[in-house]
């Protein structure tokens, strides 16, 4: 059976902002959970410092990197949890994320949480998904 995604807006403003109320998923054959992922290196090392924009755009390349690691992309992702250290300071770079699942043409479930730190000091953003084929 082929993947299907039937998305679920009983409200519709959350999809000009790029994401689905919910969706619902049949059909598929492989479940990812990607672990968090930051502006870190190959080695972990933190990059960025202070830079929000260039940490969302690391911790993006990050995520993309694990779901081709799985055999995946981006239009497999169906849940994104972004958690932010400020998130008034993400909302005027979220665009560039925004793109990205644009172009990949998904909306996927998205949770966005400030919180006081991100295990990694100095990590001001950190993206957690769940992709399925």
């Amino acid at each position: 059976m082929a993947l299907q995604r039937t998305a679920v807006n009983p409200v519709t403003w959350s999809q000009a902002l790029g994401f689905n109320q919910a969706e619902v998923v049949s059909g598929h054959t492989k479940t990812v959970y990607v672990s968090g992922q930051t502006a870190t290196d190959d080695e972990g090392k933190p990059l960025h410092e202070g830079d929000m924009a260039a940490q969302l755009g690391t911790a993006a390349d990050n995520l993309e990197n694990v779901l081709k690691a799985a055999g995946l992309t981006l239009a497999n992702l169906v849940r994104l949890n972004v958690y932010t250290t400020d998130v008034d300071a993400l909302f005027p770079h979220y665009g560039v994320l925004a793109a990205r699942l644009g172009a990949a043409q998904v909306a996927p479930t998205t949770t966005m949480l400030g919180v006081t730190r991100l295990a990694i000091p100095g990590q001001m953003v950190e993206l957690e998904g769940t992709a399925v084929e």
